[in-house]
């Protein structure tokens, strides 16, 4: 195989016998498993899950140029940068005697203002949806032409679940920063977005996609879990050290 060729979104790897038959590419494959290595690794709290995400993100960015989603490939490049953040946050000592970021709840104020935040984002979004993402994908658009790609100008339909849509935009950026800054409640918002997102996908009859985030979901929840149990460990040894300082 050529090497450009597994850039190629119509150089199939396998057909899949769903629906009316889903024939994966080279380059969605391999985007897909370094996404779970991704995820997998972030939720064992592996900074090596950023140098995955990195791969997953460039891949996918490929692929919606491919398919014309001018305004989710905008959104990949905003994971990119979180990555690369996300990558040095968890390396940067975070005071001067050198203790690392650690796994924690968000206080009261910061989940409130973030709630609050976040469901005025969803509202605005779903409203706007539409205007919103065909403005990106033209910006995107006339971006890639100043270096001479000469792309039409995307034709695009209006979203089918804005709302949904929305909220699974929102969301997926909020739990992205959230896990940069290991807040437990990234893992409960990507356990909703993947709960989300394997209905709109079965409802838009592409389920390898919802088989995906299903996949995805198994990741989170255990995410979840195990995030839970190492805050409640460095709750309780912060305690001790304020006892024993005290």
């Amino acid at each position: 195989m050529e090497f450009l060729a597994f850039f190629d979104i119509n150089n199939t790897l396998v057909n899949f016998p769903i629906g009316g038959g889903y024939a994966m590419s080279w380059i969605e494959a391999v985007g897909t498993v370094f996404g779970l290595l991704c995820i997998w690794y972030a939720s064992k709290e592996k900074t090596i899950n950023y140098a995955f995400g990195l791969i997953n993100v460039t891949l996918f960015a490929i692929i919606f140029f491919q398919i014309q989603l001018y305004g989710i490939l905008l959104l990949q490049l905003f994971f990119f940068c979180m990555n690369i953040y996300g990558w040095y946050a968890w390396t940067r000592p975070t005071s001067e005697d050198g203790n690392m970021l650690e796994v924690r709840w968000l206080n009261k104020q910061k989940l409130i203002f973030l709630a609050g935040t976040s469901v005025l984002a969803i509202g605005f979004l779903t409203l706007y949806i539409d205007p919103f993402f065909f403005a990106l994908a033209n910006i995107s658009v006339d971006f890639m032409n100043l270096f001479g790609a000469e792309i039409a100008e995307p034709v695009l339909e209006p979203d089918a679940f804005p709302f949904w849509d929305a909220s699974m935009t929102v969301l997926s950026v909020v739990a992205q920063v959230l896990m940069t800054r290991k807040y437990v409640e990234n893992w409960i918002l990507w356990v909703v977005v993947n709960v989300i997102s394997i209905g709109v996908y079965a409802a838009q009859g592409v389920y390898a996609l919802s088989i995906e985030y299903a996949i995805l979901l198994f990741i989170a929840a255990n995410g979840t879990r195990e995030w839970i149990k190492t805050a409640e460990k460095n709750k309780q040894s912060t305690l001790k050290q304020e006892e024993a300082t005290a």
